[in-house]
């Protein structure tokens, strides 16, 4: 894919300790910039900032994407098929529970892709999916 600018992304966490041990260890990412109440994370190049908020996040619900109860707000990234699975891989390892196990969405369509959804331990969605061809991610 082409380089774009990184994003920022604040999140609430209710437990910092928890989230550096899921964001650090169980993804994989490294911490930038932390303090007592917030860890900066470097989410593939774009900075995703876990901050202390009494009660964490507040789902908003769901939406039907492909006969499935997608989480919504959620985040994510666009990987290669080979560090989708390695992810899931990884994520199964360290007992992760899927909001929507990792499976081929839209197949034999232009945006055929790998998704999966899962929640990280304060209750934010995450969604991580691959592409079969990247160049199809906005076609319509």
């Amino acid at each position: 894919m082409p380089v774009c600018p990184a994003f920022h992304l604040a999140i609430p966490v209710d437990d910092l300790d928890v989230a550096r041990q899921f964001y650090g260890d169980v993804l994989g990412l490294s911490v930038g910039r932390s303090t007592g109440h917030w860890i900066d994370w470097n989410l593939h190049g774009h900075q995703v900032v876990t901050h202390v908020v009494p009660g964490g996040p507040v789902p908003a619900g769901n939406s039907e994407v492909d006969g499935h109860a997608v989480p919504v707000p959620h985040f994510g990234l666009l990987l290669s098929t080979e560090d989708f699975h390695a992810l899931a891989e990884r994520l199964r390892a360290a007992g992760t529970e899927f909001v929507i196990e990792p499976y081929l969405r839209f197949s034999g369509e232009p945006a055929e892709q790998w998704t999966m959804f899962l929640h990280d331990p304060a209750g934010n969605a995450l969604e991580f999916k691959a592409f079969r061809d990247e160049s199809q991610v906005f076609t319509r």
